[in-house]
């Protein structure tokens, strides 16, 4: 055992019991690469569903840490890798959403495709189960989804599906950063390890299925009232919450880009049938 390479899973998940469920058991069911082990890490932030219940009565070896209902995506995440590491010193850590299916070997493909690329992050690229679209992944400068590859696979921005982070960047720019509640945490973690001179790429081969939530936030659809567009805008679950994209653009952008994403964030919530 003391000669395995370790990989620490880390989930959260919210009121979703049986995706959750079906996710763990698909990653149960996966193959290992030979000398490798895993640790699950789950956050339940605040289910009422008896996910809690459930995982643990499914699968007991599963650490889970309760959250209070606040800290979706990014926070869940950021405290289920903070138990991790203090349990011990992983060689890997895996992202995974609760609402992925992963195939058998997805584990095989992405430790094979860090082996090729060292000092890499792995950015799992995903596929819809009812048709041959990519739903989420890796993108390129221009935010564009990319195609699973071996060669020319350098990516820009990470979707945190299912990514892995080996320790080595782990090491050097830490975990997700809390500042942000839910979304733009997995851009900014990559961003950050590109800038610390490391590289991300997308896996070989599709590591499994997760449906798009294509659905357009509140704030940028016509017909809502002001109000509700201004809640929308301002909720945890807006994509663009102005305060925490600052910060983001700012960090990543400087001023000025960040001063246009912040203008173009209300005008769109004003005037979102410009955007068409």
């Amino acid at each position: 055992m003391e000669n395995l390479q370790s990989i620490a899973v880390l989930i959260t998940c919210h009121n979703r019991k049986e995706k959750t469920l079906l996710c763990l058991q698909s990653l149960f069911q996966a193959n290992l690469p030979k000398g490798y082990c895993i640790k699950v890490f789950l956050v339940d932030d605040g289910s009422t569903d008896g996910t809690s219940k459930a995982v643990n009565t499914a699968y007991p070896r599963v650490d889970i840490t309760q959250g209070d209902g606040n800290l979706y995506w990014n926070r869940g995440m950021h405290l289920a890798w903070e138990t991790a590491v203090k349990v011990q010193d992983y060689d890997f850590y895996l992202w995974l959403n609760d609402d992925v299916k992963v195939f058998e070997n997805f584990i095989i493909v992405m430790i094979n495709d860090y082996i090729q690329h060292k000092k890499s992050i792995v950015c799992g690229v995903l596929t819809s189960e009812f048709g041959n679209s990519i739903t989420y992944g890796g993108r390129d400068e221009k935010g564009v989804l990319m195609k699973p590859s071996k060669e020319n696979n350098n990516c820009y921005y990470i979707n945190g599906n299912v990514v892995l982070v080996p320790n080595i960047i782990y090491d050097k720019i830490g975990i997700l950063d809390k500042v942000f509640p839910h979304s733009i945490g997995d851009f900014d973690y990559g961003l950050r390890a590109l800038q610390a001179g490391f590289s991300i790429v997308v896996s070989s081969k599709y590591v499994g299925y997760c449906e798009s939530n294509s659905k357009l936030p509140d704030w940028c659809i016509s017909g809502i009232s002001l109000r509700d567009k201004i809640n929308s805008l301002y909720s945890p679950l807006g994509n663009s919450h102005p305060y925490y994209y600052w910060i983001y653009s700012f960090r990543h952008f400087g001023f000025f880009k960040a001063f246009k994403y912040f203008t173009s964030i209300h005008l769109r919530l004003l005037f979102p049938q410009l955007w068409k």
